[in-house]
């Protein structure tokens, strides 16, 4: 990142301020390198006076780094435990299971209950306290039934800057966040990924697929299934990181704002509408203010 901005600096100065600005970025770059190696080393520290551990995985970038420090700290006394329910993808399934083989973690997939619980599907603004305290009840058992005192989810800094009840539910439910208790933001976490050589470093942001549906109107396992089909259709020409919100029969799109242009090329157009009418959707709209991590949640401040 500190290297992208100085070449971007550069092109417009001159040589006493490139100077300038070289020994500036080295500086921070080497702080940066610095703090990053601290909040590691504290990461670990946490993790390894845990002794063992179960680990809520999900397979996305934060947990998945968690568990691969958890690995690093805690060896075999370790469990990753992921959720499989029609409010969580077959992709990110498949991709945590994959990565887990890949640690030599011991994994557990478990059939999580969000789905069978009204007060769920109603999808109030509770929903995420709901969906998070079931789970947190079967980790704690599994737990429970090892010998294991501590359960860990992958919650970060930045995620306070959303709303986010479920971390209520961890919390009052004794689940820790060592990443948050380490000082991790997801720009870290992301940096110390890549620097560790996992796969996970990159990969877009996840959330489960009920939140694409509005507050307020019943989760059913068919517009999650829509929604799941939609997303693939987008990840399979390139649009990562994409969601698709589900307003009746009307799929509003948000991509990076970066692929806007592409999404407009009238072919490409004519293809999406095409396959994401065969799903179910009567109308398709593209938002114009593009990804936002969730959106969902401005109807709240109605």
């Amino acid at each position: 990142m500190v290297e992208s901005v100085y070449c971007n600096i550069i092109i417009y100065i001159k040589k006493n301020v490139y100077i300038s600005i070289h020994k500036f970025c080295k500086h921070f770059f080497i702080m940066n390198q610095n703090t990053l190696t601290i909040k590691r080393d504290h990461l670990f520290s946490i993790l390894e006076k845990y002794g063992a551990l179960v680990v809520a995985y999900s397979g996305g970038v934060d947990s998945s780094f968690l568990l691969a420090m958890a690995q690093e700290a805690l060896k075999k006394n370790l469990v990753a435990v992921t959720a499989s329910s029609p409010v969580h993808s077959e992709w990110e399934r498949q991709s945590a299971t994959t990565f887990a083989r890949q640690l030599g973690v011991e994994h557990i997939i478990i059939h999580s209950r969000e789905m069978r619980r009204r007060e769920f599907r109603s999808n109030t603004k509770d929903r995420c306290y709901f969906c998070k305290k079931y789970l947190c009840e079967d980790l704690l058992k599994i737990a429970g039934d090892r010998g294991i005192a501590h359960v860990a989810h992958g919650a970060n800094l930045d995620d306070f800057d959303d709303f986010r009840p479920g971390f209520d539910a961890a919390r009052e439910m004794g689940i820790t966040a060592p990443l948050v208790d380490a000082g991790l933001t997801k720009n870290d976490i992301r940096m110390l990924s890549k620097q560790m050589n996992l796969s996970t470093w990159n990969t877009p942001a996840m959330a489960c697929l009920a939140t694409r549906i509005p507050y307020g109107t019943p989760i059913t396992p068919k517009d999650l299934n829509m929604v799941e089909q939609a997303e693939q259709v987008l990840w399979g020409y390139g649009f990562t990181g994409c969601r698709v919100r589900k307003h009746g029969n009307v799929a509003r799109i948000e991509v990076d704002t970066g692929d806007v242009q592409k999404f407009l090329d009238p072919e490409m157009r004519s293809v999406i509408v095409e396959k994401l009418r065969k799903i179910g959707f009567f109308h398709v709209a593209l938002d114009l203010e593009g990804y936002r991590q969730g959106s969902m949640n401005r109807d709240l401040a109605v």
